[in-house]
């Protein structure tokens, strides 16, 4: 019996309603930027300068993730970028990973 207030209390709480919120667009029509991107989709100003917080072997696994193969000279550099050398194909290419996770090839 003395629990019967216990679970009121318990149930009481997680009954409330929670609201989600919605993301207003801009009106200008812009387009915002996230702060990590998808694997379906690169920022279209990429790559983007900033702290990168991804370890080097998070960015090789982007770079291959994103179809690079033979990743090797994995640099990070003063801008936030990791520049790397891979194989796209049969053709060799300079590829850079930005904060936001973009994957680029230069």
């Amino acid at each position: 019996m003395k629990y019967i207030p216990l679970m009121t209390a318990a149930l009481m709480l997680s009954s409330v309603t929670v609201f989600a919120q919605t993301q207003s667009g801009t009106t200008d029509g812009s387009a915002e930027t996230p702060a990590v991107s998808t694997q379906d989709a690169n920022n279209p100003g990429a790559p983007v300068e900033g702290a990168n917080s991804f370890t080097e072997d998070q960015a090789r696994q982007r770079m291959e993730d994103a179809g690079y193969t033979g990743v090797k000279d994995l640099k990070l550099d003063d801008k936030g970028f990791w520049n790397a050398t891979a194989m796209k194909g049969q053709t060799q290419v300079n590829v850079v990973l930005d904060y936001q996770g973009n994957v680029v090839a230069r």
